[in-house]
């Protein structure tokens, strides 16, 4: 069963999305990190590889010839899922394919409309039985 883990408040999610997916690849995983839309998957790829300064984490975009061999790829199509490991969601609704995955990271914002979002996402999982983690990211800043 997909283990759900919560990451809320952040007031920056380009890099939490980085600090998460980087830690996943050290530890031997692959991620997938779904999108918004097209745009927002432009904007995270853009930041991967340019924040933060010196670092570098290997990735590509969905549909990449390269995507069925870099351990993290970036797209905003639900249906094209590269791989089932960890899935890191930043889009408002539950992704259909969430379940395949053998984790599923909610990274979530401080505005209050992501707040409601992940508050009826996390009602889903919770009501369904999957194993749920919080992790209050404004306690860290």
């Amino acid at each position: 069963m997909t283990r759900v883990d919560f990451y809320a408040g952040s007031s920056d999610t380009g890099r939490t999305v980085f600090t998460l997916a980087q830690k996943a690849v050290r530890a031997g995983h692959r991620v997938w990190v779904l999108a918004r839309d097209a745009a927002h998957a432009a904007e995270i790829d853009a930041r991967l590889w340019a924040d933060p300064p010196g670092g570098f984490l290997p990735h590509c975009r969905d549909g990449h010839e390269l995507a069925a061999r870099t351990p993290v790829v970036v797209g905003h199509d639900p249906d094209a899922v590269p791989h089932d490991d960890i899935l890191i969601n930043l889009r408002d609704d539950t992704p259909a394919c969430f379940s395949r995955f053998g984790r599923l990271l909610e990274v979530v914002g401080s505005e209050p409309a992501a707040v409601q979002a992940a508050r009826e996402r996390y009602k889903f999982y919770r009501d369904r039985g999957y194993p749920l983690q919080h992790h209050d990211l404004k306690s860290r800043t």
